[in-house]
């Protein structure tokens, strides 16, 4: 099928998707009018867990970069009721698999073999699907328990397509919104991080990349990669066993989560401000924990490196809102990084006020992230009509803090779903200015970095 087929269809499916529930939600609104009091608030329970249900089932089904922005909207959007959310979170644990035929088809294609040939036992059911490809079981001629992940056939055409369709909605977004908005460049960003998604080869180099830099860290664990049955599009690792995320929030204790998010938040610091290379992919689906709160992470795709002077041109942003708390510093750094056009006009305690609401947490010497902090923050930032209005109008974003702000939005959702308190601030600091750590994790860390 031609490019230009697949971007029609998918577009189609989309609009599709968008009418019916455009139907449902005017169907809901007139019911809701006539309703009491006390029914409305089941009526928008009710018509929230059936949007979610049709777009998991829609997305899931279509794959690509559309599932990605339902994955991400799964669990950074908190205004849904709880059952909604849980619907949507089936798009990055549980989403639609290819056909046993198919899959192993692709294997066989990849590998030189059949998938029976090449594996001493091999699970045709798949134990995870996801937005790029799906994850079988399987154990070695050596006896080895791996995790094979399989790409979906045509996964690339639609990705293609998905991010044509993206290209499009950012111009609408910054005909109507954000004026400034570098549309080209900000698709081009995603377009490479997706591609190279794409790969497996590439993410093969990203594990032992990130295995080599955390070799001996008291809490950061990912499974090692076997080359010799790894392709572009077959992908085989160590096999860990863990709890999904879901499982474990489920029965997680306050130790164990305090720990889990900690672990994921201190793995995330050291990579974007130590190594210059981070995952630029931080949802739910790609962790593992023990009961007691130790991660085991995966998926290493979508991986961000910072390019010579890139983050040089970020940091004075994040040090002017954060460690020096200052508004017209912040206004300099944005115009010197490409946030903010000169002779923008704005004031610096407005942009400041505006800019910082996602970095509330590093502000304060202790806080507790939680959904409503998420809610309320997402409002502010989207809010065109709000007193931000001129804010928004005039401010741009690099492409390349497009993966880091995915980071910040992802980890920040993550965090407020474990309901963790800390001093958020401090912590921050150990990787800005080499503070001393003030966290048991962080005093094993920085232990760890001297040996």
């Amino acid at each position: 099928m031609t490019h230009w087929r697949v971007r029609v269809r998918r577009t189609f499916r989309v609009w599709r998707l968008t009418a019916r529930n455009a139907a449902r939600f005017v169907w809901h609104r007139l019911r809701r009018r006539f309703a009491s009091h006390a029914r409305r608030p089941h009526l928008d329970d009710r018509f929230a867990l059936r949007t979610a249900d049709d777009v998991a089932r829609e997305l899931g089904n279509m794959k690509g970069a559309l599932m990605k922005a339902g994955q991400l909207i799964s669990f950074v959007v908190e205004a849904l009721p709880e059952p909604a959310q849980q619907a949507l979170s089936s798009l990055y644990s549980d989403a639609p698999p290819m056909s046993v035929e198919l899959a192993e088809s692709v294997v066989t294609a990849e590998l030189g073999r059949d998938p029976r040939s090449v594996f001493l036992d091999w699970s045709a059911t798949p134990v995870a699907a996801a937005s790029i490809g799906q994850v079988h079981r399987a154990v070695t001629r050596d006896g080895r328990v791996v995790a094979v992940k399989v790409q979906y056939p045509g996964v690339a055409a639609a990705i293609e397509a998905d991010l044509d369709n993206a290209d499009v909605l950012y111009r609408m977004l910054a005909a109507f919104t954000l004026k400034g908005l570098d549309t080209r460049a900000l698709v081009d960003e995603l377009r490479s991080r997706m591609h190279d998604e794409l790969d497996y080869r590439i993410e093969a180099d990203n594990i032992r990349t990130f295995r080599a830099n955390f070799a001996g860290h008291p809490f950061v664990s990912l499974p090692d990669v076997l080359a010799e049955l790894s392709s572009r599009a077959v992908i085989t690792t160590e096999w860990v066993d863990g709890l999904t995320w879901n499982s474990f929030v489920a029965q997680a204790t306050p130790e164990a989560r305090r720990r889990a998010g900690e672990s994921i938040w201190r793995f995330v610091q050291h990579s974007v401000h130590r190594l210059g290379v981070f995952n630029g992919d931080p949802h739910p689906g790609n962790y593992l924990f023990s009961a007691h709160g130790d991660v085991t992470f995966l998926d290493f795709g979508m991986v961000k490196r910072w390019s010579p002077g890139e983050w040089e041109r970020l940091a004075p942003c994040m040090d002017a809102i954060i460690v020096d708390r200052d508004p017209e510093g912040l206004v300099s750094a944005m115009e010197h990084s490409g946030f903010l056009r000169p002779g923008h006009g704005l004031d610096p305690a407005e942009v400041y006020d505006y800019v910082s609401s996602p970095y509330r947490p590093y502000l304060v010497d202790e806080f507790t992230f939680d959904r409503a902090f998420m809610r309320d923050t997402v409002q502010r930032i989207v809010d065109v009509d709000g007193p931000y209005a001129e804010v928004i109008k005039r401010i741009d974003m690099p492409a390349s803090f497009l993966m880091l702000d995915r980071v910040v939005w992802g980890v920040s959702a993550l965090l407020g779903k474990l309901e963790l308190t800390g001093r958020w601030r401090a912590m921050l600091l150990e990787y800005r200015i080499d503070a001393e750590p003030v966290t048991d994790l962080g005093r094993s860390e920085h232990r760890w970095r001297l040996g």
